[in-house]
């Protein structure tokens, strides 16, 4: 029995959490698999029900469970608060309690959605990547603040990492290399930033322990340059936690959307999965959004937490299965066509899981 924390949290974040459950519960009913689902508050919700973005009865819950799916949080209704007590204060510190230091975002661009991709064909076809990003650390755990020096306001953001945060997640990107093709892309700015020189340095020590992968290491304005010129040549991408971030919403224009993305953070123990994208308020409750990027997201919680690739396998298939057969939702229909809402896109893709089970068994 696996049970799996369920965090909708705010925008809709419970739209697609509710999708993403629905393509759980196929799985379970044709693989005959037992899974447990207990919703907790978190993000905005936590704080409009409990005075707290990471409430206490929530980090007991993730506790006991086996895996983690999260919505997304935040919006504008709770700007106003300070900094350090808004929604997206409650994801670091869940990932900082959680230590899910390594962050994996695929990217794939599907032969059938390359017309939704902003570059020319040729360019974006075979595009499959992996970033991985440190999670736990670097400037958005740094210190911080503001004072007043020679009449004006001057504000700080520490970035700093040792080397036992940085050896972690560098050695998740040479082995996430080795299961696939073999390439390894270190993501840096070590000719201006002191921790991007312990960062390469790093990452040159480990490589002979990887004899198997090819290692290149890349300034983050190139990659983020080269992501436009030749998205098909990378593999594995390993960096930084702010560089991680801003690279991979980038790269998930490939594939025609941030709702198709997902993305695992890994970690000792119980391990989180998301969609990329935020709470999209100005689309919440008007069943626009896409649930693609947490379903596949739900799929790698089947594959890394619970080792049931058969199972992530098949919920990767009938999504792109469903998108074969021409189902978009909003925000991938072109002007003239007709889009399926967040819960009819859930349904189908619960469907064709079911479907290719009883194929199977047939």
């Amino acid at each position: 029995m696996k049970s799996i924390a369920l965090l909708p949290g705010d925008g809709i974040g419970p739209e697609v959490i509710a999708e993403a459950k629905k393509v759980l519960a196929a799985v379970g009913a044709a693989y005959g698999r037992e899974m447990t689902f207990e919703s907790y508050p978190f993000g905005g919700a936590g704080i409009d029900e409990c005075g707290d973005p990471y409430p206490e009865v929530t980090a007991a819950g993730i506790r006991r469970s086996s895996a983690i799916l999260l919505g997304a949080v935040g919006g504008p209704r709770w700007d106003a608060l300070p900094l350090e007590q808004r929604p997206e204060r409650g994801i670091l510190r869940l990932r900082a309690d959680l230590d899910v230091y390594a962050n994996l975002r695929p990217v794939r661009v599907h032969d059938v959605l390359l017309s939704y991709c902003p570059l020319r064909p040729e360019l974006a076809k075979g595009t499959d990547l992996v970033i991985v990003r440190e999670l736990t650390a670097g400037i958005y755990y740094g210190e911080r603040g503001r004072s007043r020096a020679n009449g004006e306001w001057q504000a700080y953001d520490t970035c700093t990492y040792t080397a036992s945060q940085i050896e972690r997640v560098v050695r998740a990107g040479f082995e996430t290399a080795q299961k696939r093709r073999k390439i390894l892309h270190s993501v840096d700015k070590a000719n201006v930033m002191t921790t991007s020189g312990l960062w390469r340095e790093i990452v040159g020590d480990l490589a002979p322990e990887y004899p198997d992968v090819k290692v290149h290491h890349l300034l983050i304005d190139n990659a983020a340059m080269q992501m436009m010129r030749s998205p098909s040549q990378f593999d594995v991408l390993v960096t930084e936690n702010l560089f991680g971030d801003i690279l991979s919403d980038e790269a998930s224009m490939l594939a025609g959307s941030i709702g198709m993305i997902p993305s695992a953070s890994l970690g000792p123990d119980v391990s989180l999965y998301e969609p990329i994208h935020g709470s999209a308020p100005d689309i919440a409750g008007l069943g626009l959004s896409n649930p693609i990027g947490t379903i596949l997201s739900a799929a790698m919680m089947l594959r890394h937490s619970f080792g049931w690739e058969a199972e992530a396998d098949a919920v990767e298939a009938a999504v792109f299965r469903v998108l074969e057969e021409g189902y978009r939702t909003r925000d991938m229909t072109k002007v003239g066509t007709e889009a399926v809402t967040t819960s009819e896109m859930g349904s189908l893709v619960a469907e064709e899981v079911l479907k290719m089970s009883a194929k199977v068994a047939g």
